[in-house]
């Protein structure tokens, strides 16, 4: 979700609040009788018959109709723009400057990253994600190893990996998280420790 939506949102939550006070208010003012002191012209009845009158135009179901479009429209916007955007786009490198920019995209470097991982003894698979978390980057790297692999081997490549990433990346807003998985049946021939 973007800024200018959640800021749209607060605005329109203040506005439709503010309405809401006043029309409560209203409503009670003219219920108790206070409203005739505020208001000298406020009516002691209400009287419904142009409401019934507009409803019986041939127009009105037409309006209505485009109106009910608008508002199906709009509310599907809204829940568009409501759902949660973790992509975080191309990264800009340090040396960006006013003749150029360098930019890089985090989720080939991460999936490189992970792909380096697979060298290490005992690691099934790897692979790479890199997205923006609660304001965050995030270099995700998601490992499945053997359940005979040497955890500290692959501690240590999973961080020479997270390293390598932070440095090619040169950014210091960059968090790296790891997540090993293990298998759940070692692989046939692989290393008994």
């Amino acid at each position: 979700m973007s800024r200018a939506v959640i800021g749209w949102d607060r605005v329109a939550a203040f506005l439709l609040g503010l309405v809401l006070l006043a029309a409560g208010l209203a409503v009670v003012a003219w219920w108790t009788g206070y409203l005739d002191d505020v208001w000298s012209a406020a009516p002691d009845t209400l009287d419904t018959t142009a409401a019934a009158d507009l409803a019986g135009e041939t127009w009105w179901p037409w309006a209505l109709g485009v109106a009910g479009g608008v508002l199906v429209l709009l509310g599907l916007w809204w829940l568009l723009a409501h759902i949660p955007r973790r992509s975080a786009g191309p990264l800009r490198l340090n040396g960006s400057g006013t003749g150029g920019e360098l930019s890089i995209d985090g989720a080939e470097a991460a999936q490189a990253a992970a792909e380096s991982l697979t060298a290490t003894p005992g690691v099934r698979a790897a692979s790479g994600s890199f997205i923006r978390d609660r304001g965050e980057l995030v270099a995700g790297l998601r490992v499945t190893i053997d359940p005979t692999a040497d955890l500290d081997e692959v501690a240590s490549a999973v961080e020479v990996a997270s390293a390598d990433l932070h440095r090619v990346l040169g950014r210091d807003d960059v968090r790296c998280r790891a997540q090993v998985l293990v298998a759940a049946n070692p692989r046939p021939g692989g290393r008994v420790s």
